[in-house]
């Protein structure tokens, strides 16, 4: 490791097989902590490149504990998080609306590392049990509609790396690597990116598959549809900007997405947001997100159709009955 940071150091990166290699190696606990944090921290002084978040990649796909699940044409809703702007768990609420909307959904989430809350932190408040068997996770997708993946039960790396990333409490390039490695490779994915230099390296990665993928930023830095600022989306086809008004929604007050200072309060207005006793501007954050996930699919009909099934599932108990099927 140390001939690397060394190179590295001298302001030079990683080719694809040279940032795989040494991802394994990581993954194998080859290195010691000293030496993995060194190593991170490189990539919080420069952005990572292409050829380096491939690699990252392919290490960590073909180390993955590997799922079957019986769903072709699920989706995953997921953000790089990283965006400093900690608010309520938008993803993770917009996943359970989807689902409640009749899309299937397989969800891949860690605990915060750069925030308070991440979808691990929320889904084992409510008392969720983490699953790492095919079986299991394919009743929860067949009872619910929607199961969770816990990255660190299917990724070694992200698991060996997780202590040391929340005692840096910073971004790092985990955070991006995390939406790419889904183990489920569901069909579609819906992104949130906290910078427009992101997305394009995802735009350059994602392009060389066969699966579709949305991703959306919000102007003003948020990794998600945050109705703060204009939204950029950008897919396969090309990329639009789009205003809260296009989306069919008032522009929403930053402080109004806020998740609090705890898991526990997080949970709290996570929990409220579901059982339809969430604030104006919390739920039309949800439903944006929803929608364009719902219409990202091309199977519900027009962005219009897709919102209104979004009202449906979020304010008419759908999105609520499907976390209690998971729980139950």
């Amino acid at each position: 490791m140390k001939e690397i940071l060394q190179y590295l150091f001298n302001h030079h990166t990683l080719s694809k097989s040279e940032a795989k290699a040494i991802m394994i190696e990581i993954t194998q606990n080859k290195f010691n902590a000293a030496e993995v944090t060194a190593f991170i921290s490189i990539f919080l002084m420069r952005n990572i490149t292409l050829k380096e978040l491939e690699g990252f990649r392919e290490a960590l796909l073909q180390m993955a504990v590997p799922v079957t699940l019986d769903a072709s044409d699920a989706i995953d809703i997921v953000g790089t998080g990283g965006d400093g702007k900690n608010t309520i768990n938008i993803s993770t609420l917009t996943s359970f609306v989807v689902a409640g909307a009749g899309q299937k959904v397989t969800k891949h989430g860690n605990y915060g590392a750069s925030t308070t809350t991440g979808s691990s932190n929320i889904f084992e408040e409510l008392g969720y049990q983490f699953k790492n068997s095919s079986e299991k996770l394919n009743e929860d997708l067949e009872r619910a509609n929607i199961c969770f993946l816990h990255a660190p039960y299917f990724h070694p790396a992200i698991q060996s790396v997780g202590i040391l990333r929340k005692s840096l409490g910073l971004r790092t390039f985990f955070n991006l690597l995390g939406p790419l490695v889904n183990p489920a490779k569901p069909q579609y994915s819906m992104i949130g990116v906290y910078s427009l230099e992101i997305a394009r390296i995802y735009q350059y990665l994602l392009q060389k598959d066969e699966k579709d993928f949305l991703l959306v930023h919000s102007m003003d830095g948020y990794d998600e549809i945050s109705l703060t600022h204009d939204t950029k989306i950008i897919t396969k086809n090309g990329e639009e900007i789009y205003s809260t008004e296009d989306l069919g929604f008032d522009s929403v007050n930053p402080e109004s997405l806020n998740s609090g200072a705890t898991t526990k309060e997080a949970t709290k207005i996570f929990s409220n947001i579901l059982h339809g006793k969430g604030t104006k501007q919390q739920n039309s954050v949800v439903l944006a997100n929803a929608a364009v996930a719902l219409h990202h699919t091309n199977k519900f009909g027009s962005y219009e159709d897709c919102l209104l099934m979004a009202h449906e599932s979020l304010l008419g108990g759908k999105a609520l009955r499907c976390l209690e099927l998971l729980l139950e």
